[in-house]
């Protein structure tokens, strides 16, 4: 890696406090231009730009709309810099992407996943996991890093270090509180004596990883019969689907999830406005 792609990936990571997730995302788009422009990416023009969007031109939309925002964000930073005078993304279009409603579960189906049948300490820290995601609405990468001071069982709350190392707090139900409260008391113990603030640990003391959590929330899918292919972020499109749908304000449901534009979390008025619209059109009298 050049030097100018170093200090780039050391700006996202710690000025902008991006998660490592985020800043591998960045790093591998522009690894992948440079490997196809065989020079350094601030010798490229847009012209060159085009030739690789047109070798990239079968990837999803969002793919290639993702790739352009890295390039540009990085030709962005090195004029800041006095490096280059031009950004060659500024005159390229980016895709049309295709709005996809979020994909969330009904109660029912909430109520299946999150009956974890326990039989290890392991089995409850899962349990635990899966009623943090739905009743928090949190993201899993917030979710591996919660530390044990985080954690405030007498007010019912979470801090949360959010995108951007931006906090906020996330209140907790009774039911997810007594969960919780049972967790780090009577199971957590029991997976490891090592000494460490994360929350959610595996055998060894470390944090979970996120992809565990994935496979955890397939497995339960699975064996409760639902069909639907869901994700950790299905829970957290859960949560906020029921909230709107029970009544809450969306400013209240964009605090909860962190989101930093009302027009992030405004999707979800979508997907409450079709449930309607399907009611509506199977219980209405039409004669």
């Amino acid at each position: 890696m050049n030097e100018n792609l170093e200090n780039y990936r050391n700006y996202l990571k710690y000025e902008r406090a991006y998660s490592d997730n985020t800043v591998g995302a960045y790093m591998n788009d522009l690894n992948k231009y440079e490997e196809f422009l065989k020079k350094d990416i601030l010798e490229s023009d847009t012209e060159d730009l085009e030739k690789y969007l047109k070798y990239i031109k079968n990837l999803e939309s969002t793919t290639v709309a993702h790739k352009i925002t890295s390039i540009k964000s990085y030709f962005n930073y090195n004029i800041k810099r006095g490096i280059v005078s031009v950004n060659p993304a500024d005159k390229v279009s980016r895709p049309k992407l295709t709005k996809h409603l979020p994909e969330y579960l009904t109660e029912e189906e909430v109520g299946k996943l999150l009956d974890v049948e326990v039989k290890s300490p392991y089995d409850y820290r899962n349990k635990t996991i899966l009623e943090l995601l739905y009743s928090s609405g949190i993201r899993i990468s917030e979710l591996v890093n919660i530390k044990t001071p985080n954690y405030d069982s007498e007010e019912c709350l979470i801090r949360i270090m959010g995108k951007g190392s931006k906090e906020r707090i996330v209140p907790l139900g009774d039911y997810a509180v007594n969960i919780m409260n049972d967790y780090m008391n009577n199971y957590r113990p029991l997976i490891n004596k090592k000494h460490t603030d994360y929350v959610f640990i595996n055998n060894r003391g470390d944090k979970i990883s996120r992809q565990f959590i994935f496979k955890v929330i397939k497995k339960e899918a699975l064996k409760k019969g639902i069909k639907k292919d869901i994700s950790p972020h299905t829970l957290r499109h859960t949560f906020a689907t029921h909230l709107l749908k029970n009544g809450a304000d969306l400013r209240i449901i964009q605090e909860l999830l962190g989101h930093e534009n009302i027009s992030t979390t405004q999707i979800y008025t979508h997907v409450t406005n079709n449930k309607l619209k399907s009611d509506y059109e199977t219980y209405f009298p039409k004669d």
